[in-house]
């Protein structure tokens, strides 16, 4: 069983940064995808960013040119650097573990972090 722990989020003010970390157990971090989601009150979860394990990315337009996401295999761990903050990125976001084995796929989720950006 995968179990996604997200850490970092918070209150910060329009223009500040934040860096989201999500460590994952298990021993299928290496070879999954990894992506970070956001829901805001009233909305349908948004994925804003994913890296393949590979290490390629893809984010949101949303997001493009402010989020930055990196992983470290050695730690399992996954990274969302989030700088020039707006208020239209506050909401829980969640650590997203994706892939695919022998031809099954799997698809875990941590539990959220809030994030808030207000003056």
């Amino acid at each position: 069983q995968v179990q996604l722990v997200e850490s970092g989020g918070g209150l910060v003010q329009p223009g500040g940064s934040l860096r989201l970390s999500c460590a994952a157990s298990g021993a299928i971090f290496s070879i999954s995808t990894m992506g970070w989601a956001r829901q805001a009150p009233g909305k349908q979860r948004e994925v804003v960013a994913s890296i393949t394990s590979g290490g390629s990315t893809n984010y949101a337009d949303s997001v493009k040119g402010r989020f930055t996401i990196s992983r470290d295999n050695a730690k399992n761990t996954v990274f969302l650097q989030m700088n020039s903050l707006k208020p239209e990125d506050t909401a829980v976001y969640y650590c997203n573990l994706s892939g695919r084995i022998l031809g099954k796929s799997y698809d875990f989720w941590g539990q959220g972090t809030q994030v808030t950006v207000s003056s």
